[in-house]
């Protein structure tokens, strides 16, 4: 058994001696057991990031930065290896394996550098025998619970500006895919940052979570995950005035507008669609293009997906690699049967691949479907997987009205070379990620959450770090 827990700066087995067995998606071989923890785990782990909240917040910014770039270093020099674990437990080709790690260090090494910038203001005064000023104060010890589709990445999202504030945290990843996680744990260990300052808590979801939220030396609590469980969260929150930032997931539009070659177009869409199999929370989930052009657009969409190779994603020729779980098979093929219930289409794909390669994996093909209705259930629910819809318009208002139809609103997508549509766009599209030309637009040094129901709050660029600070406003009558 592998510990999976980490604790006040040691690793420790569950009290209860529970385990949990790590399948590869793409063999359903068992790949690793680790140690599954729960309340006790989970209280122990809050105590540990409260002791050591005083003595890491009154560290300079400097000195938190010195190790935050320390642990991204450590996490560059181990990419290779680290990206092959990743495929394992998660499915996703090594190429995109190895930028999720580099990805998780960029936030390291961005937020040991923005710290240095999280000054107070001074204030001008309205009277002369008064000064005016603010500091920044860290919250406190912070919770983070992340989903499986980007372990590594999302954790890092939640840690790097967390423990640069000065907020020590307890991050309690999915339960199917920790191991990834536990071995940047592992370098921040080695690197030598002071006990409690980060832990890690493998197990219950649902014992982690109300610990979270029950217990008052917990301040705030970071979630990556479904509207569901978001909406019991901050409700469970609420209750107590206990901050939270709430990222949900979404169902992105993406529109093509009359002015872009096909062949581009088609390029960016198969790549927003079926990079990790649809399995990303900014996936493009709807295209919309021209009636004139929806045919040639199809024939061409089709053509590029099936040159796409469906494989065990340690293969450097795989494309896409499988989907993680086999319930996510269901409910791909769920999407499928609705749809052509419903008078859809299939134009390529709708079902797993054919051969004895795939028969113990979670494998789907890429999909491209058609004749699409509003009341399908691919359009009333974020899909979370690689089936491509393509619907036509007659204009870009009509275009950007089937956009907004929805009540999610993280990411939307266009591709244009027309600066008139490129600014329209940026400013009716609602969405808190627009990416024009740009399928891929995540980055640590940019602002990522929704508006709608698709979250609460900002992670990356200042405002992830202005998230673990409250402000305190002095006023000096001299």
């Amino acid at each position: 058994m592998q510990k999976a827990i980490y604790i006040n700066g040691l690793w420790v087995e569950p009290r209860s001696g529970e385990t949990r067995s790590i399948v590869n998606p793409a063999t359903g071989e068992m790949i690793s057991e680790v140690g599954y923890g729960g309340r006790d785990e989970a209280l122990a782990a809050v105590a540990a990031a409260d002791a050591a909240f005083e003595p890491w917040r009154q560290k300079t910014v400097y000195e938190r930065a010195v190790m935050l770039r320390m642990l991204a270093d450590a996490i560059r020099g181990r990419q290779d290896d680290l990206a092959h674990i990743l495929t394992m437990e998660v499915g996703k080709p090594l190429a995109e394996a190895g930028a999720e790690i580099g990805a998780a260090a960029d936030q390291f090494e961005w937020y040991a550098e923005e710290v240095k910038r999280a000054a107070g203001d001074v204030i001008p005064p309205r009277l002369d025998n008064r000064r005016h000023l603010t500091i920044r104060h860290p919250v406190g010890p912070v919770a983070a619970i992340t989903p499986w589709n980007f372990p590594v990445m999302l954790a890092a999202r939640k840690m790097a500006p967390a423990m640069a504030a000065g907020c020590p945290i307890v991050v309690r990843p999915a339960s199917q895919t920790p191991l990834t996680l536990i071995e940047v744990f592992r370098l921040l260990e080695a690197i030598g940052f002071e006990n409690g300052v980060a832990n890690l808590v493998v197990g219950h979801p649902g014992e982690c979570s109300q610990v979270f939220v029950e217990d008052e030396r917990l301040k705030k609590i970071s979630f990556t995950g479904s509207l569901s469980v978001g909406r019991e969260l901050y409700a469970a929150c609420a209750k107590r005035m206990k901050k939270i930032t709430l990222e949900l997931g979404g169902h992105s539009p993406f529109i093509i507008l009359p002015d872009v070659p096909l062949d581009e177009a088609v390029a960016c869409a198969v790549f927003a669609k079926f990079r990790n199999m649809g399995q990303v929370c900014i996936s493009a989930s709807r295209f919309y293009i021209p009636n004139d052009l929806k045919a040639a657009f199809e024939e061409r969409v089709v053509a590029a997906v099936s040159e796409l190779k469906v494989g065990d994603g340690r293969d450097p020729e795989t494309n896409v690699g499988p989907l993680f779980e086999a319930k996510r098979v269901q409910a791909s093929m769920s999407l499928i049967k609705d749809l052509e219930a419903k008078g859809g289409k299939v134009l390529y794909g709708g079902g797993p691949p054919e051969g004895e390669a795939y028969n113990q994996g979670n494998f789907f093909l890429p999909t491209v479907v058609t004749d699409i209705r509003d009341d399908m259930k691919i359009m009333q629910e974020e899909p979370f997987a690689p089936i491509l819809p393509i619907i036509g318009y007659e204009t870009i208002d009509d275009a950007i009205a089937m956009a907004n139809d929805t009540p999610y609103g993280l990411a939307a997508y266009a591709v244009t070379r027309d600066l008139r549509y490129t600014v329209k766009l940026a400013e009716e599209l609602e969405a808190g990620i627009i990416g024009i030309n740009d399928c891929a637009p995540s980055a640590a040094q940019c602002p990522f959450g929704g508006m709608k129901q698709s979250g609460v709050g900002r992670e990356g660029w200042s405002q992830g770090l202005e998230a673990y600070y409250e402000t305190k406003y002095i006023s000096i009558g001299i």
